[in-house]
Formats: C-alpha cells, sequence, structure tokens
C-alpha cells in the first residue's frame, strides 16, 4: 500500500509483536492483496501494511486512527459493496474489499 500521492509502499505503523494464531486471511486494500489473520480488526490489518489508514478530506492529510475504539470517527473505510465502516471496530473477512479512499470506492462499483 502506499501512504500517499507520489509516496512508495513503506513498513507498517503496527508490528506484531506477538506472532497470532489463527486462520489466514487474504483481503483486498486499495487493489493490493495483503494477508490477515483471523480476528485482525481492518485498522490492523491497515496499520500492519502501511503507515495511514486514509487521508482526510480536507486537505489531504494522513489519518491513522485516534481512539481506537469506534467514538473518534477518525478510521472510516469503504468496503466493496460501498457500504462504510470504521475500520477499529470491523473485522477482517476473507476475501473483502477495502478502499480507503471514498472516492476511488465509487469510482469501483
Amino acid at each position: 500500500m502506499s501512504d500517499g500521492p507520489g509516496q512508495r509502499a513503506s513498513r507498517g505503523q503496527f508490528v506484531r509483536a506477538i506472532p497470532r494464531h489463527g486462520v489466514p486471511l487474504r483481503i483486498t486494500i486499495d487493489g493490493h492483496a495483503v494477508e490477515a489473520v483471523e480476528g485482525d480488526s481492518l485498522l490492523a490489518v491497515l496499520l500492519l501494511n502501511g503507515r495511514a489508514v486514509r487521508h482526510l478530506e480536507f486537505g489531504g492529510a494522513p489519518r491513522a486512527g485516534f481512539c481506537l475504539m469506534g467514538a473518534c470517527q477518525d478510521c472510516w473505510v469503504s468496503l466493496g459493496d460501498g457500504e462504510r465502516v470504521r475500520a477499529c471496530t470491523t473485522l477482517a473477512v476473507s476475501d473483502m474489499i477495502v478502499w480507503t479512499d471514498h472516492q476511488k470506492a465509487g469510482a469501483n462499483d
């Protein structure tokens, strides 16, 4: 995943401190296949694979979530079917499609 316009993919913001055991999942984020483990939140998957969850609609500043518990509204992403969800309270599901840019999500309907 890219960290923003003109930037190449980098190491994730999060690092697993302890390996998780569980069913491996494959999801697609912004057109890129990534791996997750059953029980991972979308926020965890996004930040294990990149440095931002999304970019602010007003000015493009990178956002990485804030409260991590569903209260702050900072981690909204779109699913492949157009549904908007909070990444911190939504569990990854096998074959899930996630868009971090709501405009790009609408262009892929």
